[in-house]
C-alpha cells in the first residue's frame, strides 16, 4: 500500500465564537491510501485546543504511512489498527481516526459496500443534526435560528460562556422565540464555575433547553458528575471525555458523553465507547470538529447509534470541497456508495505556508 498527504485550508463561512476562542479557518490534512488501483481517504484537522498544527499532523502521518507500507492489504492494516499495532500510542487520536477512516473507505470500496454495512448496519443511517449558533448578538442569533428552522433543522446548539451570563440567557431566549419548535442544546465549553452552573441551569431548563454540554472546566470529572446528579437538565461530558478511560470514569455519572472521532481515535474507538455506555444510563452523543464532509463522513455512518447528533462541521464552511453526507436540510445521511460515500467535488487551494 502507498500513502500520500495533502494539506488544504478550510475557510469558515463566518467566524465562530465560543467561550475560549474565535475561529475563522483551519487547516486539514488529507490522507490517501492506495492499493490495487483503489483509493481510500481520511481527514485530520488542526486544533489549537489539542495542540495539533499541520506540521505535527503531517509528521505523525508520515510515521504511520511507513507502517502502512509494510501491510499486505488494507484489510490486514485495518485489523492491525484496531489492535493498536499500527498507529501506536504515540500517534494523536486525530491521526488514528483519519487512518481508520481511510482504511474503512478503501476496504469498503474493495468489498463494494458502504462503511455502515461493514459495521453491521443494513440501513444507511439518517439523523437530524444540530446546527451551531456561536456567541453572537441576540438579533443575529434570532435571525440565524429563524432561517435554520425554515430550512428544516430540528435541533440548534447554542454556544454559551459570554463574560456576562445574562447575554447567554438572552441569546437562548430570542432563539427559543424565533424557533419555538426546535430542540435546543447548550454548550458553554467549560466556561462556568459550579456556582454559576447551579444558578444558570434551572433558568435554561425554563427556556426549554434539552441538555447542556460540558458546563464546567475540564479536569475535574468528579465535579461534573456531582453537578449532573442534581442538575434539572441532562449534562453531557465533552472536554472531560476524550477517550475510553474518560468515558469509563463518567459512565453512569453524567447523562451523556460527546464522542468525537478526532478525540477518541476513530470509528472503532467510538464503537468501544458506545458498547461501554450501553445500560449505564449515560447516552451517546456524536460530535465533531469543524471539518469537511470527508472528515464528518465516518461519524455519519454511526449516527443511528446516538441519542444526540451534532455533525454540522462541514456546514460551517464557506466551501466544502467534498460532498456526499447532506445536512443542508437538517439531516445527515450515510452515503450508499462503497466506502465512506463521499467524493471530491472541486479543486481546493493547497496550503503553502
Amino acid at each position: 500500500m502507498k500513502a500520500s498527504l495533502r494539506t488544504v485550508r478550510l475557510e469558515l463561512a463566518e467566524p465562530l465564537r465560543i467561550s475560549r476562542s474565535t475561529m475563522s479557518a483551519r487547516e486539514a490534512v488529507w490522507l490517501t491510501v492506495e492499493h490495487d488501483g483503489l483509493r481510500g481517504h481520511g481527514e485530520a484537522v488542526t486544533s489549537v485546543y489539542y495542540g495539533l498544527d499541520a506540521e505535527t499532523l503531517c509528521g505523525r502521518f508520515a510515521a504511520v504511512g511507513t507502517e502502512l507500507g509494510r501491510c499486505p492489504d488494507p484489510e490486514s492494516a485495518l485489523e492491525a489498527l484496531k489492535e493498536g499495532e499500527l498507529a501506536g500510542a504515540a500517534a494523536p487520536s486525530a491521526v488514528t481516526a483519519a487512518v481508520d477512516a481511510a482504511l474503512l473507505d478503501l476496504v469498503g470500496k474493495r468489498a463494494g459496500r458502504p462503511v455502515h454495512r461493514l459495521l453491521g448496519a443494513e440501513r444507511a443511517p439518517v439523523a437530524a443534526t444540530a446546527r451551531t449558533i456561536g456567541i453572537t448578538s441576540p438579533v443575529r442569533a434570532a435571525t440565524e435560528a429563524r432561517c435554520l428552522a425554515a430550512s428544516g433543522f430540528e435541533v440548534i446548539k447554542v454556544k454559551a460562556g459570554s463574560p456576562d451570563a445574562e447575554d447567554d440567557v438572552e441569546r437562548v431566549r430570542v432563539i427559543r422565540d424565533a424557533a419555538p419548535r426546535v430542540r435546543l442544546l447548550l454548550d458553554p465549553n467549560g466556561a462556568w464555575s459550579t456556582a454559576q452552573a447551579t444558578a444558570l441551569l434551572p433558568r435554561f431548563a425554563d427556556l426549554g433547553v434539552e441538555a447542556v454540554e460540558q458546563p464546567l472546566p475540564p479536569g475535574d470529572p468528579d465535579a461534573l458528575g456531582s453537578l449532573a446528579e442534581k442538575s434539572p437538565l441532562p449534562i453531557i461530558a465533552d472536554e472531560d471525555a476524550v477517550g475510553f478511560e474518560d468515558a469509563r470514569r463518567l459512565a453512569g455519572r453524567v447523562q451523556g458523553i460527546n464522542v468525537k472521532l478526532a478525540k477518541c481515535g476513530g470509528v472503532h474507538a467510538a464503537l468501544r465507547i458506545a458498547e461501554l455506555l450501553e445500560g449505564s444510563g449515560t447516552e451517546l452523543m456524536l460530535g465533531c470538529l469543524t471539518a469537511s464532509s470527508l472528515g464528518l463522513a465516518p461519524a455519519v455512518h454511526l449516527a443511528d447509534r446516538a441519542r444526540w447528533t451534532d455533525l454540522d462541521g462541514h456546514l460551517l464552511l464557506a466551501h466544502d470541497p467534498w460532498t456526499g453526507i447532506g445536512g443542508e436540510d437538517g439531516f445527515v445521511r450515510a452515503g450508499a456508495l462503497p466506502g465512506l460515500g463521499v467524493e471530491l467535488r472541486e479543486v481546493v487551494r493547497e496550503d503553502v505556508a
